[in-house]
Order: structure tokens, then C-alpha cells, then sequence
């Protein structure tokens, strides 16, 4: 018979801030450009549960401190994305369209764009050739 329990860590969402999410901030900062309006953001090559806090946090701020109008994720060198990207998408979606904004989505292959649509967020996002 296996038995198992769950520990629940105190701060836990500082665990997401420990060293290795801080050399790999350093790394993925560069990920995040501000052209006039627009936040362009270049997805890693693997959109997941591991590294979408940090794209979502670090994109938040930089929508609230640069007033930012619209954001553009670029897929080029994505080449895997789990719900944990569609949770980034939707998350600066609610937030840019608050003021106005819109979300663009630009060189996705084949295999993201059929994720985004078949999550829908075509309804609400620019897929971008």
C-alpha cells in the first residue's frame, strides 16, 4: 500500500524567486522589448509551468510601469506550449484590454496555432501571419 502527504511549503511563491529563477531572469529579461506602445515578448522555446510565472509577472510589470497599449507574444522559437501558455495569453488579455489594448500573437508554427484555436483565443487575440 503506498501512502503519500502533501507538505505545504511557507512562501511559496518565493521559492519561484530563487536563484535559478533569478540567473534565469537575467537570461529571459532580453525576452521583453518596449517599442512605442507595444510590449514584445519572444516566447521560450517551451511555454510551460515552469517558466510561466515568470513570463506572466514580468510582463504585468511592464504593462503597469510603461503604460503600455498592446502586446505582442512572438513564437518564433516556441516549439511547445501546455495550458500554462494559454493561462499567459488570457491573463495579459484581461489586463491590456482593461485599458484598451490588444494581444497579438506573431510567427506561430503550425502546431501553436492550432492550440490557440482550438482554445479559442482567435475570438479574442490577433493570430498575426
Amino acid at each position: 500500500m503506498f501512502s503519500f502527504f502533501i507538505v505545504r511549503m511557507p512562501n511559496a511563491d518565493t521559492l519561484c524567486e530563487s536563484s535559478y529563477w533569478t540567473e534565469r531572469g537575467k537570461e529571459m529579461e532580453e525576452d521583453f522589448k518596449v517599442i512605442d506602445n507595444y510590449l514584445m515578448v519572444k516566447m521560450p522555446k517551451e511555454v510551460d509551468h515552469h517558466n510561466s510565472g515568470y513570463i506572466s509577472k514580468t510582463a504585468d510589470k511592464f504593462i503597469m510601469k510603461d503604460g503600455i497599449g498592446n502586446v505582442v507574444f512572438d513564437f518564433e522559437d516556441t516549439k511547445f506550449m501546455d495550458s500554462s501558455g494559454i493561462g499567459i495569453i488570457i491573463g495579459r488579455y484581461k489586463k491590456i484590454s482593461y485599458f484598451g489594448g490588444k494581444v497579438f500573437a506573431v510567427n506561430a508554427d503550425t502546431r501553436i496555432k492550432r492550440t490557440l484555436m482550438i482554445c479559442g483565443l482567435h475570438k479574442v487575440i490577433e493570430i498575426m501571419e
